[in-house]
């Protein structure tokens, strides 16, 4: 799926994978990647400024780990974030809706 496509629904995206607990970018792009059966196959590029722009906003704050001798930033969900999904959800759901009521068949009417 082109990147430009995903933009406007990654940030929501990322506060869900991370909903379910910290993670580091390499396994946010992962489980993005798995959960969508390869849909969501998106470079670091992509995803890391994304991780990034939503710590500064404050829904998800971040501490360094040593991993096999490596240094790699681990991100959490704050209290804000969980907040920003559920409102996130909640409008993905009204645009969903309103656009398969768009896509539908359209049902004779009875005159």
């Amino acid at each position: 799926m082109a990147t430009d496509q995903v933009k406007g629904q990654l940030d929501l995206m990322l506060l869900r994978v991370l909903q379910d607990g910290p993670g580091h970018g390499y396994s946010v792009i992962t489980a993005l990647c798995q959960r969508s059966e390869g849909t969501f196959d998106l470079p670091e590029g992509t995803v890391y400024p994304a991780l990034h722009r939503l710590e500064e906003t404050g829904l998800l704050t971040s501490d360094w780990e040593a991993v096999n001798g490596r240094r790699r930033r681990l991100y959490r969900l704050t209290p804000a974030g969980a907040a920003a999904l559920v409102e996130g959800r909640t409008r993905w759901a009204h645009f969903v809706f309103a656009v398969e009521s768009v896509l539908a068949p359209m049902t004779p009417r009875l005159a």
